[in-house]
């Protein structure tokens, strides 16, 4: 008798053929999808587990403060330690100096740990080679790390998939010097032709899902730009780059600030993103939002989630919410968190009526309907 043959619709991905290999910083996901960190071990988790490889991230900026390049130094800085080809763009005449400007990735818990104690640290080194060499047989050489994870950072010396950052210190400079590492200033450019052969060459490079490449565009519509009053030019450079990286296993991400384009550009530019993120600041010393969130003190803007990437499927991802505030937790790392409504009235509980009336009368008693 024939072996039945498996069916498969005509949205799902053949998956019978050999996967390919995993590169550093990628994470394989649901339908036949490669996942690339955005640098935000947070965002990361709200977006399912990161920029899908092949898709468009657009950054709506805040004019009056510039939050995007929290994001944007982060994505940049995740691809460095992971040794990942890096395009930037930006309208600086210098844009290699931004470079300077990316955090440092911090060590995880663990590794914090054995640093304080290095006794410990050879002891428990030794006893992870033993428990290694005792499991070859059962795992796989690159399967297996002291704390029994792939890819995390542990003491064989791998790297996370999504590393915490920190922001007081800078990025070191074996990462900055790496031949891969690619810089261009648009300030100057009096159309996009440039701009557009510099991301096409280097999309091309990544035709397997093990190397992918990152590109970079800090503030895309900016007044430095001679081709800043050019918006049909502009929109016709992003669907280039939108399927440049889609036939290539890269991820590009542009921050541009939607009040210098016209309203009907500005939703085409939305539209055009597979994911689509904005910041905001936090007025100084707001006591509304004070007296109505918990943490305020401790914030410094909001991140909105207006789309998040669908790719190989047409089921929508449901978001826990779409408004965000960003922290940083002990000046130095970036943090995500859903907003919290503070207690009404001094009150412990929760904002929601505690009685189980549903005419919302105060006595206690059998529901009220």
């Amino acid at each position: 008798m024939a072996a039945a043959k498996t069916r498969a619709s005509s949205f799902s991905r053949n998956l019978s053929a050999a996967a390919p290999s995993q590169g550093p910083g990628l994470k394989c996901g649901p339908n036949g999808l490669v996942f690339l960190s955005s640098g935000i071990p947070d965002l990361d988790k709200i977006l399912g587990g990161g920029f899908p490889l092949g898709s468009l991230v657009m950054v709506m900026e805040d004019a009056e403060a510039p939050h995007h390049m929290l994001l944007l130094r982060n994505f940049m800085a995740q691809g460095l330690v992971h040794n990942q080809p890096l395009l930037y763009a930006s309208p600086a005449r210098d844009p290699r100096g931004f470079l300077g400007t990316l955090p440092s990735p911090a060590a995880s818990k663990d590794n914090k740990s054995y640093e304080t104690d290095p006794d410990q640290s050879k002891n428990l080194q030794e006893k992870g080679l033993r428990i290694a060499w005792q499991y070859k047989k059962y795992f796989g050489e690159n399967q297996l790390n002291f704390d029994g994870q792939k890819g995390s950072l542990s003491l064989d010396g791998k790297h996370e998939y999504s590393n915490e950052f920190d922001l007081r210190k800078p990025l070191d400079r074996h990462f900055l010097n790496r031949q891969h590492v690619d810089c261009v200033s648009i300030q100057d450019s009096p159309d996009l032709s440039v701009l557009r052969d510099r991301c096409s060459t280097f999309s091309s490079q990544f035709p397997r899902v093990s190397c992918a490449g990152r590109i970079a565009i800090q503030s895309f519509c900016a007044p430095q730009c001679a081709y800043s009053n050019m918006e049909w030019d502009m929109l016709s450079f992003i669907r280039s780059l939108k399927s440049m990286v889609r036939s290539s296993n890269s991820v590009a991400i542009i921050t541009f600030p939607p009040s210098l384009l016209s309203p009907s550009f500005c939703k085409r530019w939305q539209h055009m993103a597979d994911t689509l993120l904005s910041v905001k600041a936090i007025p100084d010393e707001d006591k509304d939002l004070a007296q109505l969130l918990t943490g305020y003190q401790e914030m410094v803007g909001f991140l909105n989630v207006h789309k998040v990437a669908r790719i190989n499927t047409q089921v929508p991802v449901i978001l826990e919410a779409t408004t965000f505030s960003i922290k940083l937790q002990k000046r130095r790392y970036l943090v995500l968190e859903c907003l919290n409504q503070a207690p009404v009235d001094g009150s412990s509980g929760t904002s929601y009526g505690t009685s189980g009336s549903c005419s919302g009368s105060s006595k206690a008693g059998n529901l009220d309907f």
